[in-house]
């Protein structure tokens, strides 16, 4: 696998993550990958062979060559066909919502082709843009171009909203919402409204999904595999309640997680 990740620019670098693309030859054996929930929105380019989600232990979809995959609160599986190369966007929890005029909920736990967000003609020219371009470089080009374009067309991030969503990031999802508001609970009903339309899941969902990367990155980074060094460390409360969220994402417990080999994928995203 040849996975690499890219800063964006000055002017975007608030709402997107990185850009990264995968490629892996299609000689190299197929295996189902499970996707773990990592609190983030991706826009993703399919330039090699189809990829295969699953939708049950044998049904499956073909993932759109050009989609938006909105914030998954669960697991699920995908499938390469053949040749995998991606090249994809991952914007923060409150980016993506400054380019698109869609309730961002209405994202969630599905891919969504591009053209149902931006419009037939101009996802046509952006997606065909992407294809053509020869180099990572070139396509971060374009996407940039593409995204500023459309970020002029916006108002900023609520605010609220987005002094949350660094809260949750700077306390590895453990701040509580009270604490976050200051004890000012009017705001609760506000938060929980604009948060969902502008972010696609609850406060609490988010700050599940945040605590659970920093288990993640401790157990992937062999920096303890003690679990209740583990369970501490990320701030859940005991060992049970780190095993029940585990399971909640993941779909497997913390034990069987090393070692699986339909976690290469997830293992090199967190790593």
């Amino acid at each position: 696998m040849n996975y690499q990740t890219f800063q964006p620019n000055s002017d975007l670098e608030s709402l997107i993550s990185c850009y990264w693309t995968l490629e892996v030859p299609a000689e190299y054996e197929a295996q189902r990958q499970r996707i773990i929930p990592d609190g983030t929105i991706e826009m993703a380019f399919i330039l090699g062979d189809d990829i295969k989600r699953y939708t049950s232990e044998e049904e499956f979809i073909i993932q759109p060559r050009a989609m938006v995959l909105g914030h998954t609160i669960e697991p699920f599986y995908i499938e390469p066909t053949g040749y995998v190369n991606t090249f994809a966007i991952r914007f923060y929890p409150y980016g993506f919502a400054n380019f698109v005029n869609m309730p961002i909920k209405n994202l969630a736990n599905k891919e969504t082709p591009i053209e149902l967000l931006f419009g037939e003609k101009t996802s046509s020219d952006l997606e065909r843009k992407i294809i053509e371009a020869t180099d990572s470089s070139e396509r971060i080009e374009i996407i940039e171009n593409f995204l500023s374009d459309k970020l002029n067309e916006k108002t900023t991030i609520d605010n609220i909203v987005k002094t949350t969503v660094d809260a949750l990031l700077a306390t590895n999802g453990s701040a509580s919402i009270s604490t976050i508001l200051k004890e000012d609970l009017s705001k609760r009903r506000q938060l929980e409204r604009n948060f969902k339309k502008q972010i696609g899941v609850s406060p609490k969902q988010l700050g599940k999904v945040i605590r659970l990367q920093t288990a993640l990155k401790m157990l992937l980074n062999k920096k303890s595999e003690n679990l209740t060094d583990i369970t501490y460390e990320s701030k859940y409360f005991d060992q049970a309640h780190f095993i029940k969220d585990f399971k909640e994402f993941t779909g497997i417990n913390p034990k069987e997680f090393l070692g699986n080999e339909n976690m290469a994928l997830s293992t090199l995203f967190y790593k």
